[in-house]
């Protein structure tokens, strides 16, 4: 394959870095992909701790005749920057670039126009239908570890899991600041766009960044979406769930025949081999230098150009 440095929004307030993978025999026209990050600021190979999700996808799609667009988050860039920003949404964090991802693949020459796809990880696979609809129209969407729940739902279930592993002190004080968050959560949707854009709800993160994706729930566009949809997730993932995710879209798409399911046994979060399989211990695990495991790259690869 070959490495292309790119820019995601040249010309625009906040243009980022990135990496167009493109295979080296190409016969014709070639599928191409966008990745879309997960929660937090992000790089362009997505980093955490030792593992590179985003870097393992590209080279393996890529090798497998698939070009892949990957950049940095506009946060991991412009944090500092945006903090201040009180109506910040996701559409400013990850919805516009996406977007624009899209439109550059379109008009790359060597890239099918028609064969575009979204591959969004986590949190970005909460936002990729809602990406689709708002203007990257893809071809199919894969989603990794996604979720149909709102944002504040997961948060809440995440701190619950981690409340069980702590001693009675600990849970004592945590299960206070616990009540406190689910009490914030539970009335912004009561407040009006700028009521919630003056709430503070965790540090700097105001009430209306909640509110703005809750309002505009992923299962509602995919229950609208007659596209091909992939859904992975990997069976130890403790950060989203088998049970309150992947069977809940099992369920809210029980009669959709555009979606395909994919359940990777001892798989974590970013779909590398489970180690510790706690909450408390995901940044060690993510300390220990892994890569995606090949079945979930060469399954996506397969799904893609499988799509007419």
């Amino acid at each position: 394959m070959a490495d292309e440095k790119i820019v995601i929004g040249a010309g625009t307030t906040f243009p980022l870095n990135g990496i167009l993978s493109i295979p080296n025999k190409a016969a014709g026209l070639i599928p191409g992909v966008i990745l879309v990050h997960g929660s937090g600021p992000g790089n362009m190979d997505s980093k955490a701790g030792n593992t590179y999700l985003f870097k393992d996808l590209a080279e393996g799609l890529s090798e497998n005749g698939i070009a892949v667009l990957r950049y940095d988050k506009r946060t991991f860039k412009y944090g500092k920057k945006m903090k201040d920003n009180t109506g910040l949404s996701v559409k400013e964090e990850t919805i516009e670039d996406a977007i624009l991802a899209a439109e550059l693949l379109r008009k790359d020459s060597r890239i099918d126009s028609n064969k575009i796809f979204i591959i969004g990880h986590s949190f970005g696979g909460m936002l990729a239908p809602r990406i689709d609809a708002e203007g990257g129209d893809f071809a199919g969407l894969i989603l990794m570890a996604g979720s149909p729940r709102k944002l504040e739902e997961i948060m809440l279930s995440q701190n619950d899991d981690l409340l069980d592993s702590l001693n009675w002190f600990l849970k004592m004080i945590a299960r206070k600041q616990i009540a406190s968050l689910s009490h914030k959560f539970e009335n912004i949707y009561n407040l009006t766009d700028e009521e919630a854009k003056s709430t503070k709800v965790l540090g700097n993160v105001r009430a209306y960044y909640f509110k703005e994706m809750g309002e505009h729930p992923s299962s509602n566009y995919l229950r609208n979406l007659d596209k091909p949809v992939l859904i992975l997730q990997g069976e130890k993932d403790v950060q989203a769930k088998v049970e309150e995710d992947f069977e809940s879209y099992k369920k809210i798409l029980v009669e959709k025949r555009n979606v395909t399911f994919k359940l990777y046994p001892n798989l974590n979060h970013l779909f590398m081999p489970s180690i510790y399989g706690n909450i408390l211990k995901v940044q060690k695990e993510y300390k220990v230098a892994q890569n995606v495991d090949q079945q979930v790259i060469n399954d996506i690869s397969d799904w893609i150009h499988s799509i007419a």
